[in-house]
């Protein structure tokens, strides 16, 4: 027996798989692009789901579409929204650029199973008559794009960069009175309390779901009822306002209807920013996994200020080494989403006129880039940051050491004098308060509280 069927389209014959559900556009695509072997994530082909669930049910409330199609529509969209069908999407991500083989991939799809669901109608599902009613794959797949990123970055990337916050605030309140070396230049600065270092760390992290969530308030509002070119040809007047109104209710999220189909059918500025906020996001992330690794250096020929959880054999040669693998995975996913958002600035730049055609590679990008920051953020709060273990007497060593804390003494002796001191503490090798006690007339009691650490945190004049 073939494994094959031969399916129809208006180019004429085409075979297909015998079990697949999808048709001989699908095919013809699938044939067209044998490029990288990446396909469309989860998460844009549960969006695509629910565009095609939304449309079923608007068309069917506006009386444009039979009930029972409709219906059997909605059903088909659901075992998709599901992932109970995503390996009936085959299609390279590399392919024509409004992603027009995505979009008849759904429809056919939809269209054969609702076929083998359907009841109460002899009607014939059609994926183009009945699937993509009042739709154009036009505002399909940049209405799919924004509707993924929205599930996506509230589901997963947000509570994850909550979570690695919450865990810097912990583990910074656990050692709130370990007073450090601060660093600037990678010398030797005044000191900070770990408290204090990883305070910064948990803003800037809050910052960046500030930031996410800001360009979600552009991501929201959905190309859908643009058709074609914008104008909404072919499709009802409300159709736009009310699937954004039943997005919502099936999403438990706040969509709404372009302002402009216009500028959301021709460009993809929405997702172009939100990339931009994960870059920033990606580039703070950096930033602290770097500093992590240095504290975490040696430990003994380094910082050694904190030792990271022993989670595996660091060498194949050197028995004993442990390296922290779980910042150097961190930073390759930021180097990698830094990547992904050059790649959707090129993309943005590629609307020409009514439609941008580098709606896949955007697509990709963005939703891989939400899915490794959100994977990595919370990774390195359960794996590395909770199980952080402070060596504070490595730190009070180095502390004690360090002829930055003659800085205090600015106000009292002046900075020239300061600068002696510390220069010779630092040539000789010694206390910088013994230095300080022959080099000026203040008492022990008077340089114990000028250079006592801790109050040096604290900010002002030390006394």
């Amino acid at each position: 027996m073939s494994d094959f069927r031969i399916e129809k389209d208006s180019m004429g014959e085409v075979k297909v798989p015998k079990n697949a559900l999808y048709g001989a556009q699908t095919q013809r695509a699938n044939d067209n692009f044998p490029i990288s072997g990446i396909r469309f994530s989860r998460a844009f082909i549960q969006a695509v789901g629910y565009v095609k669930k939304s449309a079923a049910i608007v068309n069917k409330e506006l009386g444009l579409v039979d009930a029972a199609v409709a219906e059997a529509i909605v059903k088909a969209s659901d075992e998709i929204i599901e992932g109970k069908l995503d390996d009936q999407f085959v299609i390279d991500i590399f392919q024509t650029g409004s992603g027009t083989s995505t979009n008849m991939n759904a429809n056919e799809v939809i269209a054969h199973r609702a076929n083998e669901l359907k009841t109460g109608t002899d009607s014939t599902v059609h994926p183009n008559d009945h699937v993509n009613f009042g739709q154009s794959s036009n505002d399909v797949i940049p209405t799919a794009i924004r509707i993924a990123g929205m599930i996506t970055s509230k589901g997963h990337l947000i509570p994850s960069l909550k979570h690695l916050s919450d865990t810097f605030v912990e583990k910074g309140k656990e050692n709130s009175d370990v007073v450090k070396t601060g660093r600037t230049h990678l010398m030797d600065a005044m000191p900070v309390t770990i408290e204090q270092e990883f305070g910064g760390y948990a803003r800037q992290i809050d910052l960046g779901i500030e930031r996410v969530e800001s360009a979600l308030e552009r991501l929201k509002e959905l190309p859908q009822g643009g058709t074609a070119v914008g104008t909404g040809i072919n499709t009802h007047p409300d159709f736009g306002s009310e699937f954004a109104k039943t997005l919502s209710d099936l999403t438990g999220l706040d969509f709404i209807e372009a302002e402009n189909h216009f500028e959301a059918q021709a460009t993809v500025d929405a997702p172009v920013e939100l990339s931009g906020q994960l870059k920033t996001i990606a580039v703070s992330l950096m930033k602290i996994g770097n500093d992590l690794r240095w504290m975490n250096s040696g430990p003994n020929g380094g910082l050694g200020e904190v030792q990271l959880a022993a989670l595996q054999p660091g060498s194949s040669i050197m028995p004993g080494k442990v390296n922290p693998v779980i910042e150097e995975s961190l930073t390759m996913v930021c180097a990698q989403v830094i990547g992904n958002d050059t790649s959707i600035t090129i993309g943005g730049q590629a609307g020409n006129f009514e439609l941008n055609v580098m709606l896949p590679v955007v697509a990709h990008n963005l939703l891989q880039s939400i899915e490794i920051l959100g994977n990595a953020a919370r990774n390195l709060a359960d794996r590395s940051v909770s199980r952080i273990t402070v060596r504070k007497d490595v730190i009070a060593d180095k502390v004690g050491r360090n002829p930055i804390l003659v800085t205090a003494l600015n106000p009292i002796i002046g900075y020239d004098l300061a600068a002696k001191i510390a220069k010779k503490a630092f040539a000789e090798n010694r206390a910088l308060k013994e230095v300080a006690k022959e080099m000026t007339d203040l008492s022990d009691a008077e340089l114990d509280s000028a250079l006592d650490p801790i109050k040096m945190t604290k900010g002002g004049f030390t006394e």
